[in-house]
């Protein structure tokens, strides 16, 4: 990242990277719009692909492992003013980043493009929908979609670019 005081022109910045961001949303809510026209809900619909993978269209009402799932509607709100604000301060950082720092920049836009996904889902629909069903034997990973892929990665990404930004500095 940039020093905290130094201006970059918007051209300069980080912000150019957003256009990433744009077609992980438009994939995510593609995606999710297949399945919920193609699919029926639930688990006597899932489509089973491999011997570990599934396609099962499913609502979360929660966050990332259905975490606060069965709470009452409220988490619906508070996930949206996260995604949000996490939106805000990634494009705060993007813009403070120079274009040329493909690996933070590519992170924070992925997270963004999936935060923006789910957080569509959650004022949309009042749930995310999540359709990738991966399990060993009977044990199932909860299920996701492609935003929370592009989070994930993202999230990955600026750890790895914390190392790398370490060891620029030895």
């Amino acid at each position: 990242m940039s020093a905290p005081n130094q201006r970059l022109s918007l051209k300069q910045s980080g912000v150019r990277w957003l256009w990433l961001a744009a077609l992980v949303f438009i994939l995510d809510i593609g995606s999710k719009l297949l399945v919920m026209n193609a699919m029926d809900y639930g688990w006597p619909n899932r489509i089973e692909l491999l011997p570990f993978f599934n396609l099962l269209y499913v609502h979360n009402y929660g966050a990332a492992f259905s975490f606060l799932n069965d709470a009452g509607g409220w988490q619906r709100w508070l996930f949206a003013a996260i995604a949000l604000g996490v939106c805000g301060l990634l494009t705060f950082w993007m813009r403070r980043t120079p274009v040329t720092n493909t690996l933070a920049n590519s992170a924070y836009a992925l997270i963004i493009g999936g935060a923006i996904g789910n957080l569509f889902d959650r004022l949309y629909h009042g749930f995310v929908v999540d359709f990738l069903d991966f399990y060993v034997g009977s044990h199932h990973w909860p299920a996701f979609n492609i935003a929370d892929i592009a989070i994930c990665v993202g999230a990955a990404l600026i750890i790895l670019e914390g190392f790398v930004a370490d060891k620029k500095k030895q």
